[in-house]
């Protein structure tokens, strides 16, 4: 079982918040965790902290769970992947997404149209200038051309670029033009009878590889279960008002957000875990583990790691 964790997990940072995460990238090497994924909030850029986190811990796969594709530029993001792939020797995946239209229009100012139709031509861009380093496009929704010279970084090969669809358009749209999918709060019931069929058939009529399907499944070994869920479904209620993630949530027979995140004892988060691979998931991310205490948090990093070192 191909095992990672999402960082910040959510604890509280009284120091320098970069400093803290990297050692909690040691931390979580040291358990036995093989990957790293840093969420693009509005504080720390998750680029950047990839780039370091493959610098400052030989070994560790890095990634980004994920970058909003808007207001970035796709020649600017190349660059951005190229040195976070060189800076982790390699180890590097880019994980993108749409993002929702209300959080893109009020935190951005920039227009959610036509998302579909963008993200193809993102990727189109995208995958030519990090196969070949230029683009000469001029689409519906985006311009890109390197007037410069290629976007080009020693070291580093072609990332692999993953997409956060859940929507039928946008499952075969990076089922065509990316690598695979960072499906979140996809229980293993709309993994196995929509993400994995969908982004599949797609890729195989276009010629492409199986997909990667990289779940990112919230997860706690805790032994005060109530006051966990109740705090998740509180902290995901937003989700169940974007179309997509209450498209996705429908498909697996699931009201609450919150309640798709794993959460018990070792045996019982190592059991929903086991259901996501299953029922198609590549690799897992466990996400929230710094939701309840930070002796919950290390427990949960010590099962994952454990889980990782039983499938090597």
């Amino acid at each position: 079982m191909s095992l990672g964790i999402a960082l910040p997990a959510g604890d509280d940072h009284p120091g320098n918040l970069v400093t803290e995460l990297l050692d909690q990238v040691q931390e979580a090497a040291a358990a036995g965790i093989g990957a790293v994924w840093f969420a693009q909030r509005q504080d720390v850029d998750a680029m950047t902290l990839a780039a370091l986190a493959g610098q400052a811990v030989p070994g560790i796969r890095t990634g980004t769970g994920v970058v909003p594709v808007y207001p970035r530029h796709p020649i600017t993001l190349a660059a951005q992947a190229r040195t976070a792939q060189a800076a982790s020797a390699g180890r590097f995946r880019l994980g993108l997404g749409l993002s929702s239209k209300s959080f893109v229009e009020e935190s951005f100012g920039v227009p959610f149209d036509r998302p579909i139709r963008h993200l193809r031509e993102y990727l189109t861009v995208l995958g030519g200038l990090l196969r070949e380093g230029a683009a000469d496009f001029a689409g519906e929704t985006l311009r890109a051309r390197t007037v410069f010279g290629p976007v080009s970084v020693a070291g580093a090969e072609a990332p692999p670029v993953l997409v956060a669809a859940m929507g039928p358009q946008a499952l075969r749209a990076t089922g065509e033009l990316a690598d695979g999918t960072v499906p979140f709060l996809a229980a293993p019931r709309a993994l196995a009878d929509y993400v994995v069929p969908t982004i599949g058939a797609a890729a195989q009529a276009a010629g492409r590889p199986a997909p990667r399907v990289v779940a990112m499944v919230p997860a706690l070994v805790t032994a005060d279960t109530d006051a966990v869920r109740q705090r998740a479904r509180e902290q995901f209620a937003f989700y169940e008002g974007i179309p997509s993630y209450r498209a996705i949530l429908d498909r697996a027979g699931v009201e609450r957000a919150g309640d798709v995140m794993a959460i018990g004892d070792e045996e019982t988060v190592a059991a929903e875990l086991r259901r996501h691979i299953e029922a198609g998931a590549t690799e897992l991310i466990a996400s929230q583990t710094g939701m309840g205490t930070a002796e919950d948090r290390r427990r949960t990093w010590r099962l994952l790691g454990e889980l990782s070192a039983g499938s090597s």
